[in-house]
């Protein structure tokens, strides 16, 4: 058997035929995002939001950190999975986007569960450390500036709890991590990040080659 199966258009649709369960609200809202400038490549796939529902589930998630909110839509899938009672906390440099995903967020019926932070990540996150201590949060999502992931996931590991899950976005890069010729600030990020994730014995990791690469990591007690 081959050991990896090229996924065409064809098949990927098959995929979202048979595995996609996206409703009314998310669909509306991935596809006003798609409107906006960028939003298609900004956006997480709907299937990688229905991902992130399950692995919050899995790990019985009852408070999750995302870094980069956008419009909202993978905040949305993650505060679903959440009990009534749990919550998300959302950072994001400007509230431009994410005003378009509250009001989706409160037909969900989970805009109780959201915790919006507006501002610099890095001050955001060194204050929410300060405000409740380390430990505080069983997943954290990070999916913003590819330039702030290496100090993102720094401090993303000292919020979560130990057995807690740390879930890093585009670390594939449009492929361009592989390319020698790419020598951007953004893709150095990522390079620089997943030789540092390959070698940190303080998580258990697993880079998935799916949509943009998406990189798991629990942190060891």
């Amino acid at each position: 058997m081959a050991d990896r199966i090229d996924v065409n258009p064809r098949l990927a649709e098959y995929v979202r035929e048979v595995s996609l369960r996206e409703d009314d609200i998310l669909r509306e809202l991935r596809e006003e995002t798609a409107m906006l400038p960028g939003g298609v490549a900004m956006q997480v796939p709907a299937e990688e939001g229905q991902f992130l529902a399950l692995l919050a589930a899995l790990v019985g998630a009852r408070s999750v950190l995302e870094i980069g909110t956008f419009t909202g839509y993978s905040t949305l899938c993650l505060a679903r999975a959440l009990p009534t009672d749990g919550r998300l906390v959302t950072c994001d440099i400007t509230d431009r986007w994410s005003s378009i995903g509250a009001g989706y967020w409160a037909r969900a019926g989970i805009l109780d569960r959201i915790d919006l932070r507006v501002g610099d990540a890095r001050e955001t996150l060194a204050k929410l450390r300060t405000e409740e201590g380390p430990d505080g949060f069983d997943l954290a999502f990070i999916d913003a500036d590819k330039t702030g992931y290496p100090e993102y996931y720094e401090l993303s590991l000292q919020l979560v709890r130990p057995g807690g899950l740390i879930v890093v976005d585009n670390t594939l890069f449009f492929g361009r991590v592989v390319d020698p010729a790419a020598r951007d600030p953004d893709t150095e990020a990522i390079r620089e990040l997943n030789a540092r994730l390959h070698n940190d014995e303080r998580v258990d990791v697993s880079m998935l080659a799916v949509a943009d690469g998406i990189t798991l990591l629990r942190r060891r007690a």
